[in-house]
């Protein structure tokens, strides 16, 4: 075994133990210990952006992408968001222990379930410090102990982060080992995690295309994962003219580097010669490169051809594919095919087309008239998210405190034996 084996394998049953020890923790406790690590975070801003700085400039230097290093970079603003995620953390219902579905069976058995932690979550992913203060956080609440490996690009930052959050775990008497980053970033320490199915429940990845499709493809534990991004807005023929347009312009050009943006848009053929030109001049405004179907390309003749390619590419950057659909039906078969089962909107005034949307499209966040940024942990109270999922078990959509948990059958008796 490795040194990296070893370091890994030691960390991660120092984090089982942790977890065992939670259990005992209180709602209090852990609270308490949250809104701690707020109050360290924001008292050492200072500290983490200067940390910040050192990966960005390195990352800069090393040519990552313009996507890796949006989602790299801190700024006050952020951390302030980090902070807010924790008191709204703090603030939300403890799920564990809460029972429910409780039955009396004929023989006076009390039949109902109780809800538990998961054990001990790996986090695996690139960029976005912010994710070690989410992952903690959602962890600690939900009792779950948790490993952190970020990437190397964000190594300073992850380091500066973790050691506030280990000073709030001792300062409210819990252990320390409840949250902890792997202090190593050879790919190495990946392939033992994923190798680890006696320390580690559960493995989730954030970051791209290619680091969770190694980590579904290579993983001995259970993994809640999304692939990519491809994100859809239907703007129907019962559209309003201005919803229509807010919202298709927010979805693509809020940030363009992160899973819930718009990759392709969807336009009623009925409304396609209205609204494409409105659109097409606010997008031009900020860089957009539009890339349309034949339909589309006679009423926008100036922009590039799309290819079949296009539909299933999540860019992550200023670009955007076009479409002009005959009808609703059209429009979900679209979606059904190439996008992700992420984060699809319908543009409509009409209930019965909102209806048949929300039903039909097979994605994890259906919305109507809002922009798919909204498909955040965050905006959905959930105070932040662990991850999305885009699979059908355990859980689906942006992972908050529920979908870090499950159930287990609890049985209430009174010396009852069974015949």
């Amino acid at each position: 075994m490795s040194a990296i084996q070893e370091y890994v394998r030691h960390t991660a049953a120092a984090a089982k133990q942790a977890f065992y020890a939670l259990s005992t923790a209180t709602t209090a406790q852990k609270n308490a210990a949250l809104l701690r690590m707020a109050e360290l975070i924001k008292h050492h801003q200072a500290a983490i952006l200067a940390a910040n700085a050192q990966d960005m400039e390195n990352a800069a230097a090393k040519g990552l992408d313009s996507a890796l290093l949006d989602r790299l970079k801190l700024t006050e603003k952020t951390v302030d968001g980090m902070c807010e995620g924790l008191r709204q953390i703090a603030a939300l219902p403890d799920p564990v222990g809460e029972m429910d579905e409780f039955r009396l069976r004929p023989n006076g058995l009390q039949i109902g379930k109780m809800r538990v932690p998961l054990g001990v979550i790996g986090i695996i992913y690139e960029s976005r410090p912010n994710v070690t203060v989410d992952a903690a956080a959602l962890c600690l609440k939900s009792g779950n102990a948790c490993i952190l490996r970020g990437g190397s690009e964000a190594f300073h930052s992850n380091m500066a982060i973790a050691k506030l959050i280990t000073q709030a775990l001792i300062e409210n008497s819990l252990p320390a080992d409840a949250v902890r980053l792997i202090e190593n970033t050879d790919r190495e320490s990946v392939g033992t995690m994923l190798q680890s199915p006696e320390f580690i429940d559960v493995i989730i990845p954030r970051g791209g295309k290619s680091l969770v499709a190694r980590i579904s493809a290579e993983a001995r534990v259970p993994v809640i994962k999304h692939l990519d991004g491809i994100c859809h807005v239907y703007i129907d023929r019962a559209a309003d003219t201005e919803k229509a347009v807010n919202i298709a312009f927010n979805a693509k050009t809020s940030r363009y580097g992160t899973c819930n943006t718009m990759e392709t848009l969807l336009v009623h053929t009925d409304r396609a010669a209205e609204i494409l030109p409105l659109l097409a001049e606010k997008y031009t405004e900020k860089g957009v490169e539009l890339r349309g179907c034949a339909r589309t390309l006679a009423i926008l003749p100036n922009i590039q051809t799309a290819t079949e390619e296009d539909w299933d590419t999540e860019y992550l950057a200023p670009v955007l594919a076009v479409k002009i659909v005959d009808n609703l039906a059209e429009a979900i078969a679209h979606i059904n095919t190439h996008g992700s089962h992420h984060t699809d909107s319908i543009v409509t005034e009409s209930y019965t087309d909102a209806q048949i949307f929300l039903r039909a499209v097979d994605s994890s966040s259906v919305m109507v008239n809002a922009s798919t940024r909204f498909a955040d942990g965050f905006e959905y109270g959930l105070g932040a998210e662990i991850g999305i999922s885009t699979d059908k078990i355990h859980v689906r959509g942006p992972v908050g405190l529920h979908g870090l948990t499950s159930q287990k059958w609890v049985v209430l008796g009174n010396g009852q034996v069974r015949g």
